[in-house]
């Protein structure tokens, strides 16, 4: 692996107009082929084998013409104080207020109050819902803005009017300024590590070209390949953090190679074949455990992954091609600027933060190990309460409007009415279908927790029936949950009795069985990840233990990671610190997000740390030299790069919507943990403790595994190429 990327390293050096005119057109390719392409495909949201799922789909197929994803607005009524809505004069105003919703060109009805008796029994609120012939994504903004300058209108008569429902629902998560926000620090970041402009401004190249060509691609395949508009946002945050760490260690690795008196190419031979291992091995435990998504079962993600493994499989081609070749063009411009003024690389042989940190571990490893374990514990215990669930408008601030229509909703008319269950009833086998129907409907309104059954509605052909049911709790209350289980444990006693069956569906339902779903992959998507990628670095490591701490240590990081987005957003301590008005559930699927792209992050820094370790120790250095040597050389650049990653993630606490907000802090304080307290103290801990023993391999293991090289051993031989390749002015010089 070593000589071949060293080969590849210095092909790119040479032929570095080639590669470049590639990479450029690889870009220009991309980007016209996303020119050119349809627009990307609005993907309903699916999730195959639960029983909510399976009622939707029986809906659609059952009541054809009729959108069982169309898009939705509640539009609520409030009385001045004092008064009600069925006041002639406030009366007049909501049934105008209601005509004017109905005149939209993509309404299919709007549904007056008075005439559905939608109002409060103290009479001071009502609502109209408005339903649209359109998916909320097919919602144009034309449509949208008839309904917000309507409710505008409705305002000046003295009405309190708000708004929620899929209609209202913003499309798109960040809108940029997040990323603009990371890639602003990592190029201070860069700076400091590097002290150079062009050191610093490579790796933030090399990236966005990097991401450039990613989401082109996708845009690109989005029509062909049924990808949706969400697909590539996870390709961003990821091609963006792992493109800049991936160019920075390479472009570490050579300014640490020129400063032992190779010439520009061999430096980016050796940078190449040595960091650049590193970064294919890190880069394949990241494509792992993004693919390894496909788990879950949710088409979506697993959508959402394969794009995200895709661009990080782009950052690791140009961090081997791309960088070496830019080197080639200007292989003096990285190094400091006191180097350049001088004529002469100073190659510090003297103790730095790196080794000065190493050798505190090393004196004392136990309380060290200790520490950090009972620390990342303690952190960990809260994860043991976690709800899941999918937070919607009660989440919101108040100062959206779909908050307080939720807050006024629940007010007038009970907490569960903001997530009423819909029952679908499946009465091909009754000789009666109505009667069936109302049999099922009038059972359903009797279990206890059910405020209310709306009438039954049949499809055409008489033999399928809709109606909802109001739980007496919020959404996401564990009592709601709870009704929802009982509602389906009553289900044979019922289908026995009536000769048809029936399925529990509605946001609310679709919310559960998510949170179920994901809850029963979580295991199985664990096992899968952590094994490919302990098999993985059991080749790179040739060790048996260094991979198992490597993997218990990411479970910590992440245990922690849970604990502390479930003490902010779930329990509320500090949320207000964070701008988080409405504590609730974290969302379902945060744990999948955290435990899959977080062990991809975590294995990088676990790769690159460990390898210059385990480069010294094949090179001859003791057990405790080559934690030191480690660290010397990778300390600096691990700790970078993770700034660099919780710099990208913390950017998305700024945002209004909460759960980016959770993904932003449950992301960012992973990355913390995971390399700060696991990697940078935990591993040499324990290394040390282990001595000898930490890179022991049997034998006849040693002998069925194949041999990669990732420690640059065939590179150790000496010079390989005549010292008047040199760049011209520069030379040597040890301090």
């Amino acid at each position: 692996m070593a000589a071949f990327l060293y080969r590849l390293g210095r092909l790119a050096f040479r032929r570095r107009w080639y590669v470049a005119l590639v990479w450029a057109a690889v870009l220009a390719a991309v980007g016209l082929g996303a020119l050119k392409a349809p627009g990307a495909v609005d993907e309903e949201f699916s999730m195959p084998g639960i029983e909510s799922q399976k009622a939707f789909d029986l809906m659609e197929q059952r009541f054809p013409g009729a959108t069982a994803d169309s898009a939705t607005a509640r539009v609520v009524f409030i009385a001045p104080s004092g008064e009600k809505v069925t006041a002639a004069e406030n009366k007049k105003a909501v049934e105008k207020a209601v005509a004017g919703l109905g005149d939209g060109t993509q309404v299919a009805n709007a549904v007056d109050p008075f005439a559905a008796k939608t109002i409060s029994k103290d009479g001071t609120t009502a609502f109209a819902t408005v339903t649209y012939k359109v998916g909320a994504a097919d919602l144009t903004d034309a449509g949208r803005s008839h309904l917000e300058r309507t409710i505008d209108q409705a305002r000046d008569s003295g009405l309190t009017v708000e708004a929620g429902g899929s209609a209202l629902a913003a499309e798109g998560g960040p809108g940029g300024m997040a990323e603009l926000i990371g890639v602003a620090i990592a190029a201070v970041v860069l700076l400091i590590t590097f002290g150079s402009l062009a050191a610093a401004g490579l790796p933030l190249l090399t990236a966005v070209i990097g991401v450039g060509v990613s989401m082109a691609t996708i845009l690109a395949l989005s029509s062909a390949l049924g990808l949706s508009t969400t697909t590539g946002t996870l390709a961003m945050m990821l091609g963006l953090a792992v493109g800049i760490d991936y160019a920075l260690f390479v472009v570490s690795r050579y300014r640490e190679e020129r400063a032992k008196g190779r010439t520009p190419q061999e430096a980016t031979g050796t940078a190449v074949g040595t960091a650049g291992s590193a970064v294919v091995f890190a880069g394949l435990t990241v494509v792992i455990a993004l693919a390894g998504l496909a788990v879950v079962g949710i088409p979506m993600l697993t959508k959402m992954g394969l794009a995200a493994a895709g661009a990080v499989v782009v950052a690791v081609l140009i961090a081997l091609t791309l960088v070496p070749a830019l080197l080639g063009f200007w292989p003096n411009a990285v190094l400091t600027r006191k180097a350049r003024r001088s004529g002469r690389i100073e190659e510090s042989t003297g103790a730095n933060a790196g080794t000065r940190w190493a050798r505190f571990v090393l004196r004392r490893p136990l309380p060290v190990l200790l520490l950090g374990v009972v620390g990342l514990g303690a952190l960990a215990l809260p994860a043991a309460d976690l709800q899941l669930g999918m937070p919607g408008d009660e989440a919101k601030p108040v100062s959206t409007t779909e908050r307080r229509a939720y807050d006024a909703l629940a007010e007038g008319f009970g907490p569960g009415f903001n997530g009423p269950l819909t029952v679908v009833v499946d009465a091909k086998g009754a000789a009666d279908p109505k009667a069936a129907a109302g049999t099922i409907a009038k059972e359903i309104g009797g279990t206890e927790g059910v405020v209310s059954v709306s009438p039954a509605r049949f499809n055409e052909a008489g033999d399928t029936a809709v109606f909802s049911a109001v739980p007496a709790t919020a959404p996401t209350d564990e009592k709601t949950r709870n009704l929802v289980t009982a509602i389906r444990d009553e289900r044979p006693g019922i289908e026995s009795g009536t000769g048809a069956s029936y399925e529990v569906t509605g946001t609310t339902a679709m919310n559960i069985d998510i949170a179920e779903k994901v809850q029963a992959a979580l295991i199985p998507y664990l096992v899968v990840v952590v094994g490919l990628a302990i098999v993985l670095l059991l080749v790179v490591f040739r060790s048996l233990l260094v991979p198992l701490k490597a993997a218990l240590g990411f479970l910590l990081s992440v245990l922690a990671s849970l604990g502390a987005v479930v003490v902010v957003f779930q329990q509320g301590h500090g949320a207000e610190l964070l701008g988080v008005e409405q504590t609730g559930p974290i969302m379902s699927l945060m744990p999948i997000f955290l435990v899959g792209i977080v062990f991809g992050l975590a294995m990088d820094y676990e790769v690159f740390l460990v390898s210059r370790m385990r480069e010294a120790y094949v090179h001859g250095e003791s057990p405790s030299q080559a934690i030191t040597s480690g660290f010397r050389h990778s300390a600096r650049v691990v700790v970078a790069a993770a700034l660099i990653m919780i710099a990208v993630f913390a950017g998305f606490i700024g945002e209004s919507d909460s759960m980016i907000k959770m993904i932003g802090f449950g992301l960012a304080s992973a990355v913390l943990f995971d390399a700060f307290v696991v990697r940078m103290a935990i591993v040499p801990a324990v290394l040390a403790l282990l001595g000898d023993k930490a890179w022991w391999l049997p034998k006849w293991l040693d002998r069925a595994l194949p041999r990669v090289d990732v420690e640059g051993e065939a590179l150790s031989r000496p010079a390989r190429e005549p010292a008047a390749d040199t760049a011209p002015g520069l030379e040597p010089a040890r301090t």
